[in-house]
């Protein structure tokens, strides 16, 4: 496994080109589609009597959420869908692409560098979810989580608009050449 700069780099510009609505160079059609997923495990309902304990693992499988996209439309039906994905446990490596193209042959598992969970477009999503429905996090019980996660869903649905999502190939040969001036290791700009 290459764990050099340079692949860094070639990860994170695929991800942008995805966003741009691009894949090797050449522009996606109507029938693909670019999803970004990830799990938000730290939400539990919490009744507190004493001082907040940390938060325990619930996960829901990362497979049951995949099975329940790619048979609904229009990803059932698409010609490619490509998954945004860190590279959290449950899709993890080769093995969790390989396991998501035989499932669904149309699907593709594209994975973020390390560490750069913030080039995941959900992200922003699970931070609107974070500050406007669970903060605080002090629930009574599993029912009242969902239902304040529901209202929140149906609310943020009709208000919300599409993420205007502005980094790109170039912000990234910006930022990883400042970074270079200060850290010789760090990933290296992509040629233009």
């Amino acid at each position: 496994m290459d764990l050099s700069p340079r692949p860094t780099a070639v990860k994170a510009a695929r991800v942008l080109d995805l966003y741009a609505r691009v894949w090797e160079g050449e522009p996606l059609g109507e029938n693909d589609f670019v999803l970004s997923a990830d799990e938000k495990p730290g939400v539990q309902a919490r009744y507190r009597k004493h001082h907040p304990l940390p938060a325990g693992p619930r996960i829901v499988p990362f497979s049951r959420l995949v099975d329940q996209v790619m048979t609904s439309e229009p990803y059932a039906s698409a010609r490619r869908v490509f998954w945004i994905v860190d590279n959290g446990a449950s899709h993890r490596n080769w093995p969790a692409a390989a396991r998501l193209n035989d499932a669904f042959s149309h699907a593709h598992m594209i994975h973020l560098p390390v560490h750069a969970s913030w080039l995941n477009q959900v992200e922003i999503y699970f931070s609107a979810v974070q500050r406007k429905a669970l903060t605080p996090d002090d629930f009574y019980d599993l029912n009242e989580v969902e239902q304040r996660l529901l209202s929140f869903h149906s609310r943020y649905n009709t208000t919300a608009r599409p993420f205007g999502w502005t980094f790109t190939r170039h912000d990234l040969n910006q930022l990883l050449t400042r970074i270079g001036r200060h850290d010789r290791h760090a990933p290296q700009p992509l040629a233009a």
